[in-house]
């Protein structure tokens, strides 16, 4: 073979592996709600109460979310590759599982087991992308497609939701995840490049505090139980603590002092809590108040697969704008859309409301995305890569949490009650996230505005030094 042709050849195989990681997080993440609309028929089938399905709907992403950071550790010391199959074999399992149980016990241990798999899988492909794009520009621009994803993922999880509860059994939301997983892995042992490991000792410790601390955290915001809240804050606090002591951190508390990684992470964080929170509480007023179907209120967030071209916008935008004009552009932007969909009586408005977000959210993430990993030793990759999840994973956790209980206040305060009162109490709390946005549009401007004053001042000192040695060598 010619250098041309064997160049050729080596980046076909790279895209098609960057094609392999991608598809796997879309689906990562689309798992999460590919069971919302089919809860009614499995309700009916295994005789489950509401806290039955409330729990089943959540597991996913309670071990999902609180094994991350763990699962970044893991790809950091036993190599992305092997831990990214690793991963989506167990999510493949687990989903074959689930879409087979016999019963409510085997398919609530599955849902857990998804959400494992995921956790180990998600840093991983992280990591992965970042060793298939070595070049700065080349993986800047993968970072602002690989931003876009798990949007991307959650609309797809949406739509799959309601064509398979219209159409099929709802053990298909199990199966297709399965059959996604078991091509990933073949796929994946042929197409994806081995990673190097660490030789550090695993934080044990502090995996079981982290993992415990998040979540209790994350289940006490969901069952709106105070108690446990309050015990996942003390063991997320007794994590911090012990990172600060231990020589090998689970995770480096470096990765979050940077005032613009931090920044990045608060992106992430407020845009996948809106993300979550307005497709929750818009399907709700769809069918409560509008008396749609399912398919119908599925249909209806169509709009948001404008994410999809995103990715490559925003990677030129990163080139020619910068990561700090993206940022605050999609976070005021976003801030918009909150305000448009906080209309939820005017159809016109909505529909604006939701054309507008997709392009604001893929502008946040895809630039979050890049900041956050910009500048990230190679033995952080994964656990990188893990603290991205977890702001994605945490978001709409909170947000639910807190944007639920405003709607449920907001419509509580009206009179007259019944479809007026839900009215209200969804528009109020879709409209209380455009603050949330511009706060974190100002966050960005002053992270970035302060680090680059840090490294003018680094520079001039650095100047200054070097034409203090020249002037005593002349003399």
């Amino acid at each position: 073979m010619t250098n041309r042709s064997k160049t050729s050849a080596a980046r076909s195989k790279n895209s098609a592996a960057f094609a392999v990681l991608g598809g796997a997080q879309v689906t990562l993440v689309a798992a999460i709600t590919l069971l919302t609309v089919p809860l009614p028929a499995i309700q009916r089938e295994f005789g489950l109460g509401q806290g039955d399905l409330a729990l089943l709907t959540s597991a996913y992403g309670l071990t999902f979310g609180g094994l991350l950071l763990l699962g970044g550790r893991l790809a950091d010391r036993w190599g992305a590759r092997e831990t990214f199959l690793a991963g989506m074999a167990l999510l493949a399992l687990a989903s074959a599982a689930g879409g087979l149980a016999p019963g409510h016990a085997v398919l609530l241990a599955a849902r857990f087991a998804q959400g494992a798999g995921a956790a180990v899988a998600a840093p991983a492909a992280v990591s992965l992308v970042t060793r298939l794009r070595p070049d700065v520009r080349e993986r800047e621009r993968a970072l602002a497609v690989w931003g876009t994803l798990s949007v991307t993922g959650a609309v797809a999880g949406s739509l799959l939701s309601g064509l398979v509860a219209a159409a099929a059994s709802w053990r298909w939301s199990f199966l297709l995840p399965a059959a996604v997983g078991i091509a990933a892995v073949a796929a994946g042992i042929v197409l994806l490049p081995p990673a190097p490991r660490t030789a550090a000792r695993l934080d044990v410790p502090g995996a079981l505090l982290v993992t415990a601390g998040l979540i209790a955290f994350a289940y006490g915001l969901l069952e709106g139980t105070t108690a446990v809240v309050v015990a996942g804050l003390v063991l997320t606090a007794g994590f911090v603590v012990l990172q600060a002591r231990t020589p090998r951190p689970l995770l480096p508390l470096r990765l979050v002092a940077d005032p613009r990684r931090g920044a990045a992470l608060l992106v992430v964080f407020v845009t996948a809590a809106a993300s979550a929170t307005t497709t929750f509480l818009l399907s709700l007023y769809m069918q409560q108040v509008r008396g749609l179907s399912p398919i119908a209120t599925s249909l209806a967030f169509l709009p948001f697969l404008l994410v999809v071209v995103m990715g490559p916008v925003s990677g030129r935008l990163l080139r020619r704008l910068g990561v700090r004009h993206v940022l605050v552009a999609g976070l005021l932007l976003a801030a918009v859309s909150m305000l448009l969909l906080g209309r939820v009586a005017s159809e016109g408005t909505v529909l604006a409301g939701l054309l507008v977000f997709p392009v604001a959210s893929g502008l946040a993430f895809s630039g979050a995305t890049v900041a956050a990993l910009d500048g990230v030793r190679a033995e952080d990759a994964g656990a990188a890569g893990g603290l991205v999840n977890t702001a994605m994973e945490a978001g709409p956790t909170v947000g639910l949490a807190v944007l639920v209980a405003l709607a449920a206040a907001r419509a509580g305060a009206v009179p007259a009650g019944g479809a007026r009162a839900m009215t209200e109490g969804y528009g109020f709390a879709l409209t209380a996230m455009a603050p949330a946005f511009l706060l974190a549009a100002a966050t960005v401007a002053a992270a970035f505005a302060w680090t680059d004053s840090q490294r003018t001042d680094s520079q001039r000192t650095s100047s200054q030094r070097t034409d203090s040695h020249g002037q005593r060598s002349d003399g």
